[in-house]
């Protein structure tokens, strides 16, 4: 695998100290979720996953039960990648939930699906997605989000 594309922690103009670009994957499917996690990991991303979006939005603290402040654990999120046929939330109703939100509205959100359905995509990118890719996931398609990482 090429690691070369890698970020590393570095300094900004300041001196302080410039984190890897943090990215939330969530994906009812494990084998998906650690295909993600492992090639985003190959540019030293930081992944944290999740295995619904119920399991997302609770992360980011964005349940209807939750305050709407950042998460318990202070975690800032640069993207989200989520599956978009997941039971209970798709992945375009957390996308929906996401672009809702004042502390998160900005995150680029990235959907996957297996299925390559022109209208659910157009649904997907005129509600603010920022991509939509197809599964399975290859390191080619890390490479076109590499662009994105590195603005945030």
């Amino acid at each position: 695998m090429d690691v070369s594309a890698s970020f590393s922690v570095s300094t900004d103009g300041n001196g302080s100290k410039q984190e890897p670009p943090h990215v939330l994957a969530v994906d009812d499917s494990l084998v998906d979720r650690k295909i993600v996690e492992k090639l985003l990991k190959t540019f030293s991303c930081k992944v944290t996953t999740a295995e619904s979006g119920m399991r997302a939005l609770e992360y980011l603290g964005l349940r209807d039960d939750q305050e709407n402040t950042l998460s318990s654990n202070g975690s800032k999120v640069n993207m989200i990648i989520t599956d978009y046929c997941m039971p209970g939330m798709t992945g375009y109703e957390l996308l929906k939930k996401v672009k809702e939100s004042s502390l998160f509205k900005e995150v680029p959100v990235v959907i996957m699906s297996s299925e390559n359905i022109p209208t659910r995509i157009n649904k997907c990118l005129e509600e603010g997605a920022e991509m939509f890719m197809l599964k399975p996931l290859k390191q080619s398609d890390m490479k076109k989000l590499r662009g994105q990482l590195l603005k945030c």
